[in-house]
């Protein structure tokens, strides 16, 4: 698409709080200098409009133009894999969901950011992001230590508990600290069709899977026995993965809506921003859609706390599904060199406010504990802080994608009956082995769960 024309960028920050004024165009930004025209693929996603604001912003300052082309989550990476295998790739900068990075640094098909400019280095406030924008070759995992700088993430995506506070103080209730407390808060708050007491992605494939990640990973479950080491020995069907997955189904089924398995993440967003959801296990890039007057109907009254703990006096789940910016192999000499010159620009402080201020998702942590944390709208930084700070990467390996489908799959159908947990659990664990076996990998699974 082409960008906003100059006056409509000056009015950055004004569409999702319209009390927060647009920066103006300051010399205290990061100056690239003339550069190529450049073209983004990025996903549509919640984060998407504070991130459309913030390339506005750098053209409006710079004069750099750059198209974005917006793609549904389904799509994207259909897009970018053909996009590297073409003779020039038509996008500059790729927008990778950090579970397709691997399968894209092995093959070859990205420009490590040092050999674009040696110089190249991201500033030590960055979020680490589960260190998805490295590659170690050696390892065959996402490592700095050895590894080389294969991108940027523009966001650090993690849950939180977006909760009614107003619904929760009037019934005496506290943010859940577990998700027990989540169950107990829905069974006094719901009233469906009305209200539902708590709403989580149930649709097959990577939502049902990243959402309940979070159960998985508070049981002490993982799909995989130890991926940095070598060791993929599948593991989903262990009894630990078997209780979080009931504790999942139990949530989903009694305080959700009746068609919890195909609850998307547009659906989630809409229930709790039109006032029939309390409490919503959401990622942090979806809070602006509750603060934004022109589509939400409890602007003010939702509150942000970090993911529960699955199991009492345990540290809860927290799982990064973050996306990493990464340049083509294929693309051109000068417009991998301007990709480089918005990346720079991005990263810095100034942008990164401005990224905050228009409803985006900065990723340093001295703008997060900045001054906009004690500020209504940007109430919910303290809670990301704590859910990113002890969050860990999924996926590790160039299998994610065929491995999540299979999961995702198996998991949808344990939530909406057509099998049971330990059934959908064991049939995973064999077709998730079956994967590694094909790509060579020193793998096996565990004894089957009692059916």
């Amino acid at each position: 698409m082409q960008l906003k024309s100059a006056l409509a960028a000056a009015a950055l920050g004004a569409v999702l709080w319209t009390a927060t004024p647009a920066p103006a165009p300051a010399a205290s930004f990061v100056e690239v200098g003339k550069q190529a025209p450049i073209t983004i693929l990025i996903n549509a996603s919640p984060w998407y409009a504070g991130f459309e604001k913030a390339v506005d912003l750098y053209s409006q300052q710079t004069g750099n133009k750059v198209d974005l082309d917006v793609t549904p989550y389904g799509g994207m990476l259909e897009k970018a894999r053909n996009a590297v295998r073409g003779g020039t790739s038509p996008y500059d900068l790729l927008n990778l969901d950090g579970g397709w990075t691997i399968e894209f640094y092995e093959g070859g098909f990205l420009k490590p950011l040092n050999d674009i400019d040696a110089g190249f280095t991201v500033p030590k406030e960055l979020l680490s992001c589960g260190n998805t924008h490295y590659w170690n070759a050696a390892k065959r995992f996402r490592t700095p230590d050895g590894g080389k700088l294969m991108g940027v993430p523009p966001n650090c995506n993690v849950h939180i508990l977006a909760y009614r506070k107003d619904l929760y103080d009037k019934a005496g209730l506290s943010a859940p600290k577990t998700y027990d407390d989540v169950l107990a808060a829905c069974q006094k708050i719901q009233s469906p069709p009305n209200m539902y007491g708590f709403v989580a992605r149930g649709e097959r494939g990577n939502s049902i899977r990243y959402d309940f990640s979070t159960f998985m990973i508070g049981h002490g479950g993982e799909i995989v026995a130890n991926p940095q080491e070598g060791d993929f020995t599948v593991t989903v069907n262990s009894p630990q993965v078997l209780a979080a997955l009931n504790q999942f189904i139990t949530l989903m089924k009694t305080c959700g809506p009746g068609n919890y398995g195909s609850i998307g993440q547009a659906d989630m967003i809409q229930l709790m921003a039109s006032g029939k959801a309390a409490a919503v296990q959401a990622v942090i890039a979806a809070w602006s859609n509750f603060e934004d007057k022109t589509k939400s109907a409890v602007v003010g009254k939702v509150a942000a706390a970090p993911v529960p703990a699955a199991v009492a006096g345990k540290k809860p789940g927290v799982v990064i599904g973050n996306w990493s910016f990464a340049v083509p192999k294929n693309t051109s000499d000068d417009k991998a060199k301007a990709a480089i010159a918005f990346l720079k620009w991005f990263m810095s402080p100034e942008a990164q406010r401005a990224y905050a201020e228009a409803g985006g998702i900065p990723v340093r942590v001295d703008t997060l504990k900045s001054d906009l944390a004690s500020k209504p709208q940007f109430s919910w930084m303290p809670a990301y802080l704590d859910s990113v700070e002890a969050s860990v990467a999924s996926l590790g390996y160039a299998e994610a994608a065929a491995v999540e489908a299979a999961f995702g799959l198996r998991l949808n159908q344990a939530l909406i009956g057509e099998m049971s947990p330990a059934k959908a659990l064991n049939t995973a664990a064999g077709e998730i082995e079956a994967i590694f076996a094909k790509s060579g990998r020193k793998t096996g699974k565990l004894a089957p769960l009692p059916e």
